[in-house]
C-alpha cells in the first residue's frame, strides 16, 4: 500500500471524531469528555506517525523473513535437536546465522525506507506539530532555500552511504 494511502486510512483512525477515530472512541468509552487530535500532542504524534510505518512494512518484513526461515534445511534442526540444543539455541545459533544475508535485506530496506517517510508525515501533519523531517527541509520549492536543501540532501546522502558501502562489501563477499 501507498504511503499516502495509508495515511489516508490512519487519518481516520487518529480522527478527533469519537465516531469515527479509535483513539478518541476508546477515549470515550473510557469516560474522557473531550476529544483529542493526538497528531498536534507534540512528542507523542511522532510515535503515532511511526505506527504507520511499522503497519505498512511489517507485512514485507514477515512474509521476506518467513520464507527464509522455512528455507532452513530440517536437516540441521533436527541435528541440533539431537544433540541437545534448546530452542533458542536452535534459532539464534542455527536458524539466524543461515538467514542473516536475507535479515540484512530487510534491515536495508527498512532503513533506506525510513529516509522516505516524507508522504507519511507531509499527509498527515504537514510537517507542523513539532514532526519535522530531514526531507521535508530538503523541500526548496516549499521554503525558496535552494542552499539549505542542498545541504540537507548531502546529509542525507552521507547518512545512507555507510549502508550502501556495508551491503556492497557484504555482496561481494557472498560472490566470492
Amino acid at each position: 500500500i501507498s504511503f499516502v494511502g495509508a495515511s489516508l486510512i490512519w487519518k481516520f483512525v487518529y480522527a478527533n471524531n469519537a465516531d469515527i477515530g479509535l483513539i478518541n472512541a476508546l477515549r470515550a468509552v473510557l469516560g474522557a469528555d473531550q476529544a483529542v487530535d493526538v497528531l498536534q500532542v507534540p512528542f507523542w504524534n511522532n510515535f503515532f506517525l511511526m505506527v504507520i510505518l511499522i503497519w505498512i512494512q511489517t507485512g514485507f518484513a514477515m512474509v521476506i523473513l518467513s520464507a527464509a526461515l522455512r528455507g532452513v534445511p530440517e536437516d540441521t534442526v533436527e541435528a541440533a535437536v539431537i544433540d541437545g540444543a534448546n530452542p533458542f539455541q536452535i534459532f539464534f545459533k542455527i536458524k539466524v546465522p543461515q538467514i542473516m544475508g536475507t535479515i540484512v535485506v530487510v534491515w536495508t530496506t527498512i532503513t533506506i525506507l525510513v529516509l522516505k517517510v516524507f508522504d507519511i508525515v507531509y499527509t498527515m501533519t504537514g510537517g507542523n506539530f513539532g514532526t519535522q523531517i530531514l526531507p521535508s527541509y530538503m523541500m526548496s520549492f516549499m521554503f525558496r532555500d535552494d542552499g539549505r536543501a542542498t545541504a540537507v540532501a548531502f546529509v542525507i546522502m552521507l547518512l545512507v552511504l555507510p549502508v550502501m558501502i556495508w551491503n556492497i562489501v557484504q555482496a561481494r563477499k557472498e560472490m566470492r
